[in-house]
C-alpha cells in the first residue's frame, strides 16, 4: 500500500482526508503536535510528531513516505481569517516558513507528490458577481486578509519547489461541512441551536463543499496524470447557499415552528468555478448531499 503522511490529520478537514484515503486503500500516517485520541479514526493510524517550526529539521518524519498532504495550519482557535490574533509575525513564520521547510524536507526525503490545502481566501474582494477562476490572466488574486495572503504565498512557494520528481498541487477550498468526528460539534451546531430555540440568527451566504468531496479532490492530486496536476492550483467548491437554505432543511427535518430568516440575494456573490478539477473526474455531491447531511445532523 502507498504510504501518505497527512499533516493536521486530526483537524476538521484533515480527518475527512485521512478517512477517505484509508477507505481507498492508502496506508496513512498522521503528523501533528499530539496524537489522535483512541477511536478518533475508523482504523488505528500511525502518528509522527510534526510542527510548523521552520527551525526544526523534520526530514525523519518523511521516511518511507510516498505522498505528503499538508492540511496543518497554525491559528487562533476557531479562526482562520483573523487567525493571527495579536501575533501576525508568528502567524506568518509558522504558516509560510514552517510549511516551506516541510515541503523541502519532503522533497529531500524523496516524497513524490505534495498536496497543499489552500483557501478561496486567496481571491479576496472581487467585483460583485465575478466568477472566481484559477486563470490569473482573467482574474488576479487580491487577498484582503493575512490568512489569504499566507495561503497564496505558500501556494507559490510550493510551485517554485516542484520538479519532475516532486509534484506539487494546491487546492483552494471553500467552506467545508459535514460531521465533525467523535466528541466534536459540526460547524453549524450553534446555528441550528439558535434557530430551534427561536433566537436571532446571523443571515449570510457562502459556498460549501462536503469534507469527503475535499478528500476526493486530494486523492485526484495523488493519482492524476502528472502533467495535469504538477504546479497547478484547483478550486474546490460545490454549492452556493444561504442561511435560509440551510435552515429550511432543518425545519423540514425537525418540524421546527419558528419562521425562517429571509433569503439572501445570491446574484452578487463570487461563486468559484470548478471546471478545471471536474475535468479530472471530480464530482461532488451537490445539493442532494448537502440536504442529506444537514437532515442527519439536524435529526441527531
Amino acid at each position: 500500500m502507498t504510504r501518505v503522511l497527512v499533516s493536521g490529520g486530526t483537524g476538521y478537514v484533515g480527518r475527512f482526508i485521512v478517512e477517505h484515503l484509508l477507505a481507498h486503500g492508502y496506508k496513512v500516517t498522521v503528523g501533528g503536535r499530539s496524537p489522535p485520541p483512541p477511536g478518533f479514526f475508523s482504523k488505528d493510524v500511525p502518528f509522527v510528531p510534526l510542527t510548523l517550526d521552520p527551525d526544526l529539521d523534520q526530514i525523519d518524519a518523511f521516511e518511507s513516505v510516498y505522498y505528503f498532504v499538508h492540511a496543518a495550519f497554525s491559528h487562533v482557535p476557531g479562526k482562520y481569517r483573523g487567525g493571527e490574533g495579536d501575533d501576525p509575525q508568528g502567524f506568518r513564520r509558522a504558516n509560510i516558513d514552517g510549511s516551506v521547510r516541510l515541503f523541502e524536507a519532503a522533497r529531500d526525503a524523496g516524497v513524490r507528490r505534495c498536496v497543499f490545502l489552500s483557501s478561496r481566501a486567496v481571491y479576496g474582494a472581487q467585483s460583485p458577481g465575478t466568477e472566481l477562476t484559477e486563470d490569473t490572466e482573467d482574474l488576479q488574486p487580491k487577498p484582503d486578509t493575512l490568512y489569504g495572503q499566507l495561503k497564496l504565498d505558500t501556494e507559490q512557494s510550493l510551485q517554485a519547489l516542484c520538479t519532475h520528481s516532486f509534484i506539487g498541487a494546491s487546492l483552494r477550498v471553500t467552506g467545508v461541512y459535514g460531521p465533525a468526528g467523535p466528541g466534536r460539534q459540526h460547524k453549524w451546531q450553534s446555528l441550528f441551536d439558535d434557530y430551534r430555540a427561536g433566537r436571532l440568527v446571523v443571515v449570510r451566504a457562502g459556498t460549501e463543499v462536503h469534507g469527503d468531496d475535499v478528500a476526493g479532490a486530494v486523492r485526484l492530486m495523488l493519482e492524476g496524470e502528472p502533467a495535469r496536476v504538477a504546479g497547478k492550483v484547483f478550486n474546490v467548491s460545490d454549492v452556493l447557499v444561504d442561511t435560509h437554505d440551510i435552515l429550511s432543511i432543518v425545519q423540514d427535518a425537525t418540524a421546527c415552528p419558528h419562521s425562517l430568516p429571509p433569503p439572501v440575494p445570491l446574484t452578487t456573490f463570487n461563486a468559484m468555478a470548478t471546471d478545471k478539477i471536474r475535468s479530472l473526474g471530480w464530482t461532488p455531491g451537490g445539493m442532494a448531499r448537502l440536504r442529506a447531511i444537514v437532515t442527519g445532523l439536524a435529526a441527531s
